[in-house]
């Protein structure tokens, strides 16, 4: 997806992205049974890509590192979201791709113990994110009252 305008591109990926999820979503919810059999494509669609990226670099983890030691911004300053994004769907429909190990941080709880924390890279939660957005419209359809429209 073309970011020469990215406040752009990013409306025009949000409503692509709204668009297939409301089909996604009247689809299950028509028919219960129905199989779903091409969404990988869905996952690496620029459009879906960008708007995990964009809910991604938006959330106060993104100024978390992975074991890659990258963050959102480290990504924008020195790569470029475009081509980041380019790179990512490249590897992902090659099926290059792998998730790495996530960074693991002992978090105090009350009462002085200790709880595990991992944390992905920016990378993977990307992809995440694109998969979220692919299967949650088709899963909601499960748990929403008869008739509801899915919005995102």
């Amino acid at each position: 997806m073309n970011t020469d305008d990215p406040e752009l591109a990013l409306l025009r990926a949000e409503d692509r992205v709204l668009e297939i999820q409301t089909k996604l979503h009247r689809w299950a919810r028509d028919d219960p049974h129905r199989q779903f059999g091409d969404l990988f494509n869905l996952v690496t669609d620029p459009a879906f890509l960008l708007v995990a990226w964009d809910r991604v670099r938006g959330n106060k983890g993104a100024k978390t590192a992975g074991v890659d030691g990258r963050t959102a911004l480290s990504i924008v300053l020195r790569v470029g979201v475009e081509e980041f994004l380019d790179g990512l769907r490249a590897s992902l429909k090659d099926r290059k791709f792998r998730p790495l190990p996530v960074r693991e941080r002992m978090i105090p709880k009350p009462g002085g113990k200790l709880r595990r924390l991992g944390i992905a890279t920016i990378t993977d939660r990307v992809v995440q994110a694109s998969v979220k957005l692919v299967l949650e419209p088709i899963f909601e359809a499960d748990c929403a009252p008869r008739g509801a429209d899915f919005t995102g």
